[in-house]
């Protein structure tokens, strides 16, 4: 956990490219220890799998802490004023789970180790650039 949310850099005030450096992390982290995100995402993937409520409030904790890096120190001004900020964390935010569960569908009963994971990422990447021409100000 710390090896991960340690690296985030909360000095980056745009909301979108937290977000992707945050996928970048992850992304790199993934790479490092492959066996560990294989390890969560069997849990939490795999309905049948039951998950001990300790490891699940630490998760919740995990969850907590990303919630708090995620906003913590963005510029609001970047938003385009005609768009309510508070709306569009909510909607960004919507939007990239959407596409994480559908991802997650996707690669449900494939080995996570041996998947390439890069078009998926490049995916991800175009998703926060239309995000952000939907959402900022100037933004193309």
């Amino acid at each position: 956990m710390n090896e991960f949310l340690g690296q985030i850099d909360t000095k980056e005030t745009d909301f979108i490219e937290r977000l992707k450096q945050i996928a970048e992390v992850k992304m790199e982290y993934s790479q490092k220890h492959p066996n560990v995100l294989n390890f969560l995402g069997s849990i939490f993937i795999q309905e049948d799998i039951e998950v001990p409520d300790s490891l699940k409030h630490r998760y919740e904790g995990i969850m907590q802490m990303r919630e708090k890096i995620m906003y913590e120190n963005i510029d609001t001004t970047l938003f385009r004023k005609d768009v309510d900020t508070e709306k569009a964390y909510k909607l960004i935010q919507w939007s990239l789970e959407g596409y994480q569960n559908d991802l997650i569908r996707q690669l449900k009963h494939q080995n996570l180790v041996n998947t390439n994971m890069d078009p998926y990422w490049d995916e991800f990447y175009e998703y926060l650039g239309t995000l952000k021409t939907l959402f900022y100000k100037g933004s193309k």
